[in-house]
């Protein structure tokens, strides 16, 4: 499992605003860096409702896994931030519907507010699909 880290591009995407990747793949897994429901071409969707945001959000978090090779089922751990607990109820829906089958490890933290204005961010942890596959 030694190496160096490996940063994940996403094609398609634009490039993160920070100084960060939008994936790194170490150790026979993949680290996803805090996604927002930003389309891929850059354009903000903070103005629109929760749903939206949310579908957004896991979209971004699967082009990042396809990045990097990999789907939902490689989800180990996933946390999401979510602005209002009141959201709650309307994410577990979404959540559930996208996800089918994947069943990872989840934490959902309620905070007061996100980057843009956004209400929904989700980061995530997965096995690299040849790990997964072997283990």
């Amino acid at each position: 499992m030694a190496g160096e880290p490996r940063p994940i591009a996403v094609p398609g995407a634009q490039p993160p605003a920070g100084h960060y990747s939008p994936a790194v793949a170490h150790g026979g897994l993949i680290y996803v860096s805090g996604q927002l429901g930003a389309r891929p071409d850059g354009a903000h969707t903070a103005h629109l409702p929760f749903e939206d945001q949310a579908r957004q959000t896991l979209a971004n978090l699967f082009g990042v896994l396809a990045a990097a090779g990999a789907s939902p089922r490689h989800l180990v751990k996933v946390t999401a931030y979510l602005v209002g607990v009141e959201n709650w109820p309307r994410f577990n829906a979404i959540y559930a519907e996208v996800m089918g089958e994947a069943r990872p490890a989840r934490s959902v933290v309620p905070v007061p507010e996100l980057h843009y204005g956004y209400l929904v961010e989700i980061d995530a942890v997965a096995a690299a699909p040849q790990e997964a596959e072997e283990g």
